[in-house]
C-alpha cells in the first residue's frame, strides 16, 4: 500500500479473521467468514494485513468489539498472527476442531459447508 492510502475495510464490532490456508479446511474458514459475514454475524477482515502491519486494517482491527480467529487446522496461523500483532484473540474456531479433516479437494460442497457453519454457529453463541 502507498503511503497515505486508506484501508478499504471498516471496523467491525465482530471481526473475523480467516485463514484461507491452501488446503480444504483453510478454504473452508475462509468460506465461514464470508457467510457470516452475509448474514450479518459479523465482518470478515483482512488477516494478510495484520500478518504485514498494514496501518489501516491495524487501525480497523483496533476499532473492533470482539476478534473471532477461524482457523482451518491446529496450526491456527490466523489467530497466531493476531496475537504477534498485539491482540486478543476474543474466540478462536479451528474448523478440524468442528470434524472436518484437512486434505482433499479446495472445492468445497455445500453439505459440507451447511455443516460447519451450523457447528461455527454454535460455537459463537457458546
Amino acid at each position: 500500500m502507498t503511503q497515505g492510502a486508506k484501508c478499504a475495510c471498516e471496523a467491525a464490532i465482530i471481526g473475523l479473521y480467516a485463514c484461507a490456508g491452501g488446503s480444504n479446511v483453510g478454504q473452508m474458514a475462509n468460506k465461514v467468514a464470508v457467510e457470516l459475514t452475509k448474514q450479518g454475524r459479523g465482518k470478515i477482515m483482512c488477516t494478510a494485513g495484520i500478518g504485514g502491519d498494514v496501518p489501516g486494517i491495524i487501525k480497523s482491527t483496533e476499532g473492533t468489539d470482539e476478534i473471532v480467529a477461524i482457523d482451518g487446522c491446529p496450526l491456527v496461523c490466523a489467530k497466531k498472527s493476531l496475537e504477534r500483532a498485539g491482540f486478543t484473540v476474543d474466540k478462536s474456531i479451528v474448523i478440524t476442531e468442528l470434524g472436518m479433516k484437512k486434505g482433499g479437494s479446495l472445492d468445497l460442497q455445500e453439505s459440507g459447508v451447511n455443516e460447519i457453519m451450523a457447528k461455527v454457529g454454535d460455537a459463537l453463541t457458546s
